[in-house]
C-alpha cells in the first residue's frame, strides 16, 4: 500500500490550455506552480500564469518540450517535487516517468509499465483480448513488409484502416478502400508516424462502416481501487481528430453503458494502472449502441483533452484526484458514490481558416474574446502570438445543461459568438456543427463531418445586418489616435445616420447603407484602419479605399503556389515540366505537427519548382509556380 507523500511544488512539462488548467487547480490547493516554456512561448500565457518558469530550449518541440533532461533540469532549479505532464509532449513516455521518479519527484501519472503496456497498439489490444476484453479484428502481427501488409489488408477485407502501433491523435492513420490505393496509404501513414512517434510500424483493423467514438474515463489509486466516470462520445472527428466532444455519449442505454464501463475497468486492472486513463472502443453504430458491436481500440495513459465533460456531469475535479493519487491517497470516491447530471458538450477552437481547407492560421492575435456563459479553457489571451510550432488548439468551450438540446444549443451561440482577429478559427464551423439538425437528432458517427462538409461552411459572404455595421463603422467622425476605435475593443452598433457608403470586402467592391444600424453587430477598427465586423464565429475585414494595383495579384489563380504557413516540405509530388490539373497534389507540407497537402490551383504545366523535401519554408514563399493551360 503506498504511502501519502505531500506535494508542494508542481512543474508542468507542457505548455498552452493544459498547463493553465493544472495551475488553476494547483492554486486552489495550495500548491506552487512552475511552467517550462520554448523561446517560441516566452510570453505565452501559461508563462504568466506560474509562480515561476524556466526555459527549456529554442521553439522547436524535440529542442525543448521533448527534452527530458532540460524538464528535469528545470524542476531542480525551481524546486519542484512533482512532474505534471499534461499531455502530448512526454505525457506517455515511460522512460521520461522512469527518469522523474529516479529524480526523486512525483510522476503525477500512472506506472511505466501501464504506459509501456498501452503504449504500442498492437501489444495492447494483444494484451486486452488475453484479459477477456472485446478488441476490433485485424492485424496485429510482426511482418512490416509491405507486400504482407497489403495480403493482410486483402484478408481483412477493404475497407481497411492503417493505424500506427505508437500513434495517436490521428497521426499515422489512413483509410484505404481499394488494393489499388494501400501502397500510398501505406507509405504515406509510415512517414507521417516516423515524423511524430519515432516509430515508423503499423497495424491493421476492419473500418467499421458507421464507426462511433466512445470512451471511459477511468481512475485507480494505489490500493487497488478502479473505478469509471462514465462514458464519452468523440465521433465528430475530422481527419481523425477530435473536434466535438460530449457526456454521456446519446443513445447509450443501461445495458451497454454497463458493459462498456466495466470492460474498461477490467483494462485498467490488466495493467496495473494507477491515475487519470481513458479507454477508447470504436462501435459499430449501424444498428444503434450494443454491447456486442464496441471494441476495445487504444488507452490514453493520460489526462484527455476532453476531460472537462466528465468534470462538468460528474461535478469533479480530474486534475485534483491526478494531484491526490500521485501523493498516495485513496480515491475520492468510490462507484457506488459517483453518479452524473445533466448533459456536456466541448467544442475545440482551432486556430484554422475552415474556407482555406482547415490550414493552420498564425500571427500575432490582435483581438480576441470568449463569450460568457460557458466554460471557457484557453491557451491565449488578446496580444498573444500563435505560432507555427505547436497544436493550433488555442481554446475549448464547454457547455452544461439540464438536457442535450440544452447544451447544444448553449454552446453553438457561444461558438456564434466568438471574437478573433486577424488570427482565423473554426468557430463558425463549430457552430453548424452544434446546430445541424442530424447531430442534434444524434445520428452522429465518425463520418458526418465529410458527409456534411457542404452544410458545416458557414457564411462566407457577410449578412446585410454585417453589412450595415460596417457602413456604420466607416462614417463615424475623429478616427484618430484619441478613438476608441484605436484600442481593439469590440462594441456593438445599434444606430446610424441613413449613409450609403461605398466599401471594399477581399479587394472587391461591396455597397453597403448604415441605414439600420447593423443590428448588434461587435465591431473593430483595426491599426491600419481595417474595420471588422464578428458574425456567426467569423470576421469579415472591410476598408474603405481600394487595394493598391501591386496588391491585387498575386494569388493562387497566377499559378504561384505559396507556402500558406511556415513548415517543412515532407514531399513534392511533382516534376518540372509535368502536366497538372486543377486539384492535383502538389506539395506535402509539415506544419503544427500534421501534414497539409497543397493542390494545383488550376490546370497547368510545373514551370519551376523552388523546394525539394526537407527544406524549411516561411509563409509566403513559392514553392511552385505553374502556367495555365486549357483542360483537356
Amino acid at each position: 500500500m503506498a504511502s501519502a507523500r505531500p506535494i508542494t511544488a508542481i512543474l508542468v512539462a507542457n505548455r498552452g490550455e493544459i498547463a493553465r488548467r493544472v495551475f488553476a487547480t494547483a492554486r486552489r490547493m495550495g500548491i506552487a506552480t512552475v511552467a517550462v516554456y520554448s523561446d517560441a512561448d516566452a510570453d505565452a500565457a501559461h508563462v504568466r500564469d506560474a509562480d515561476r518558469a524556466v526555459r527549456i530550449g529554442p521553439a522547436a518541440a524535440r529542442d525543448s518540450y521533448l527534452r527530458a533532461d532540460a524538464i528535469l533540469q528545470a524542476a531542480r532549479e525551481a524546486g519542484a517535487d512533482a512532474i505534471h505532464p499534461g499531455y502530448g509532449f512526454l505525457s506517455e513516455n515511460a522512460e521520461f516517468a522512469e527518469a522523474v521518479t529516479a529524480a526523486g519527484l512525483t510522476w503525477i501519472g500512472p506506472p511505466p509499465a501501464a504506459i509501456r503496456a498501452m503504449g504500442l497498439k498492437d501489444a495492447a489490444k494483444a494484451l486486452m483480448a488475453e484479459a477477456g476484453v472485446p478488441v476490433t479484428p485485424g492485424y496485429l502481427g510482426e511482418n512490416q513488409a509491405a507486400g504482407a501488409l497489403a495480403r493482410e489488408a486483402a484478408r481483412i477485407g477493404y475497407p481497411v484502416l492503417i493505424k500506427a502501433v505508437a500513434g495517436g491523435g490521428g497521426k499515422g492513420m489512413r483509410r484505404v478502400d481499394a488494393t489499388g490505393e494501400f501502397d500510398a496509404a501505406l507509405t504515406a501513414a509510415r512517414r507521417e508516424a516516423a515524423a511524430a512517434f519515432g516509430d515508423d510500424r503499423v497495424l491493421l483493423e476492419t473500418y467499421v462502416a458507421r464507426p462511433r467514438h466512445i470512451e471511459v474515463q477511468v481512475f485507480a489509486d494505489a490500493h487497488g481501487d478502479v473505478v469509471h466516470l462514465f462514458e464519452r462520445d468523440c465521433s465528430l472527428q475530422r481527419r481523425h481528430q477530435k473536434v466535438i466532444e460530449e457526456a454521456p455519449a446519446p443513445g447509450m442505454d443501461t445495458a451497454t453503458r454497463a458493459a462498456v464501463t466495466a470492460a474498461a475497468v477490467q483494462a485498467a486492472r490488466a495493467v496495473g494502472y494507477v491515475g487519470a486513463g481513458t479507454v477508447e472502443f470504436i462501435a459499430d453504430a449501424s444498428e444503434g449502441l450494443r454491447p456486442d458491436r464496441i471494441w476495445f481500440m487504444e488507452m490514453n495513459t493520460r489526462l484527455q483533452v476532453e476531460h472537462p465533460v466528465t468534470e462538468m456531469i460528474c461535478g469533479l475535479d480530474l486534475v485534483e484526484w491526478q494531484i491526490r493519487v500521485a501523493a498516495g491517497e485513496a480515491l475520492p470516491l468510490t462507484q457506488a458514490e459517483i453518479a452524473f447530471e445533466g448533459h456536456a458538450v466541448e467544442a475545440r477552437l482551432y486556430a484554422e481558416n475552415p474556407a482555406a481547407g482547415f490550414l493552420p492560421s498564425t500571427g500575432r492575435l490582435d483581438h480576441f474574446r470568449l463569450p460568457d456563459g460557458v466554460r471557457a479553457d484557453a491557451s491565449v489571451e488578446a496580444g498573444d502570438v500563435v505560432t507555427p510550432y505547436y497544436d493550433p488548439m488555442i481554446a475549448k468551450l464547454i457547455s452544461h445543461a439540464p438536457t442535450r438540446e440544452a447544451a447544444l444549443m448553449q454552446l453553438a451561440e457561444a461558438c456564434d459568438a466568438v471574437e478573433a482577429w486577424p488570427v482565423k478559427t473554426n468557430a463558425g464551423f463549430l457552430a453548424c456543427c452544434l446546430a445541424h439538425p442530424d447531430f442534434i437528432a444524434g445520428d452522429v458517427d465518425t463520418g458526418f463531418i465529410a458527409r456534411h462538409q457542404d452544410d458545416l461552411a458557414g457564411a462566407e459572404t457577410p449578412s446585410p445586418a454585417a453589412l450595415q455595421a460596417a457602413a456604420v463603422a466607416a462614417t463615424v467622425p475623429e478616427r484618430d489616435e484619441a478613438s476608441p476605435w484605436r484600442e481593439l475593443a469590440g462594441f456593438r452598433l445599434n444606430g446610424g445616420p441613413a449613409t450609403e457608403v461605398h466599401l471594399f470586402l477581399n479587394g472587391r467592391p461591396v455597397p453597403a447603407d448604415a441605414a439600420g444600424g447593423g443590428g448588434g453587430r461587435s465591431v473593430l477598427l483595426a491599426e491600419d484602419g481595417e474595420i471588422v465586423v464578428f458574425e456567426h464565429g467569423a470576421a469579415f475585414t472591410f476598408t474603405t479605399t481600394p487595394p493598391r494595383a501591386d496588391a491585387a495579384h498575386g494569388g493562387a489563380a497566377d499559378g504561384q503556389v505559396r507556402a500558406p504557413m511556415p513548415g517543412r516540405v515532407i514531399a513534392v509530388q511533382v516534376e518540372a515540366g509535368a502536366k497538372v490539373a486543377r486539384g492535383q497534389p502538389l506539395v506535402v507540407l509539415e506544419a503544427m505537427k500534421m501534414e497539409h497537402v497543397l493542390t494545383a490551383p488550376l490546370d497547368g504545366r510545373v514551370e519551376a519548382l523552388a523546394v525539394k523535401a526537407g527544406d524549411q519554408v516561411i509563409e509566403g514563399a513559392t514553392l511552385v509556380s505553374l502556367a495555365a493551360t486549357d483542360a483537356d
